[in-house]
C-alpha cells in the first residue's frame, strides 16, 4: 500500500517535478487508506465519456495540468455536467481555457469526478519547518482559514489525543458540533483523516514539503468524509540522486 505512494512520488520526480497534479495527489492520499472519490482520468474525449457513464451524471470535469495548479483561475474546472452532449461542449471549453491561459501547458489529461454532496468544509495541511520538521495544520475551510486564520497545529506524528484536541481547540468547533440544532459533523472521520495524514508524512518525510487537503467534505455523524482538492509538493531533489528511506521504512513495504 505505501509502496504505491512511494510508486506515485518517486514517478513525479523522475520527469523534474515537485508539483503533483490533484489526481497523482489523491493517488498518494488513496494509497494510505484516505477517503477520496471515484474519479477517473481521461486522456482522450471518448475516455471521459465512457468515465461518465460509469460514475454516473451529473459529473465535475477538471483538467490536470503541472503548470495550471490553480485551476479555478484558469477556469478549468467545469461543475454539474449533466448529459453527454454538455460534456463534449464542455471538454472543448476546457482545452480552449488551459491554451489560453497557459499555451505551454502540459496537459496530462481531465479528471471525471462524481458530483459530492456538500458537507461542513474543513482543511488538512502540511507544512515543514527547518528547525521543528513537519507540522500538521487542522481548520474549517472557506472564509474560517482564509480570513480568520482559525487553525490549529501539532508537529508530525500526532496520536488520537491529538487529533481530538486540534478539532476542539478551533473557534470554529460548534460548527462542527452541531450549533443550532444541526447534525454534528462526523467528528471520528476527521480524527481518522489526520492520523493518517500524520502516518503518510512520518514514512515519506524525505519526500514531502507541503500538503493541501481543501476542501475536505465532513458529513453528518456516522456519513464519513472525503478529500475533495489535494495539492502535494514535493521536495527537489539532485539529478540522480534521491532520498534515502530508512530500512525500517522499507521493511514495512516489504
Amino acid at each position: 500500500m505505501k509502496e504505491e505512494a512511494l510508486k506515485v512520488v518517486e514517478s513525479v520526480l523522475d520527469e523534474g517535478r515537485t508539483a503533483m497534479v490533484e489526481y497523482e495527489a489523491k493517488q498518494v492520499l488513496k494509497a494510505y487508506g484516505l477517503p477520496v472519490p471515484n474519479e477517473k482520468l481521461a486522456k482522450t474525449l471518448d475516455e471521459a465519456l465512457q468515465y461518465a457513464e460509469e460514475i454516473g451524471y451529473p459529473v465535475a470535469m477538471k483538467l490536470m495540468s503541472p503548470q495550471i495548479l490553480h485551476k479555478s483561475d484558469a477556469r478549468v474546472v467545469m461543475l454539474n455536467i449533466k448529459t453527454p452532449e454538455e460534456l463534449r461542449q464542455k471538454w472543448k471549453e476546457i482545452h480552449e481555457n488551459a491554451r489560453r491561459y497557459r499555451p505551454d501547458a502540459e496537459i496530462l489529461g481531465v479528471l471525471i469526478a462524481p458530483m459530492l454532496r456538500p458537507g461542513r468544509e474543513v482543511i488538512i495541511g502540511v507544512t515543514e519547518d527547518p528547525q521543528f520538521g513537519h507540522a500538521i495544520m487542522f481548520g474549517l475551510g472557506g472564509i474560517f482559514v482564509e480570513v480568520l486564520k482559525d487553525v490549529t497545529f501539532r508537529i508530525i506524528p500526532i496520536t488520537e489525543r491529538d487529533a481530538r484536541k486540534m478539532i476542539t481547540e478551533i473557534k470554529g468547533y460548534p460548527i462542527l458540533a452541531g450549533a443550532r440544532g444541526e447534525e454534528p459533523a462526523d467528528i471520528d472521520a476527521i480524527v481518522e483523516m489526520l492520523l493518517k495524514v500524520s502516518e503518510l508524512v512520518d514514512d515519506l518525510d524525505a519526500y514531502i514539503k507541503e500538503m493541501d487537503l481543501n476542501p475536505v467534505f465532513a458529513y453528518e455523524k456516522g456519513k464519513g468524509a472525503v478529500v475533495v482538492d489535494a495539492r502535494i509538493i514535493l521536495k527537489k531533489v539532485p539529478e540522480n540522486r534521491k532520498p534515502e528511506v530508512s530500512a525500517e521504512y522499507r521493511e514495512r513495504c516489504a
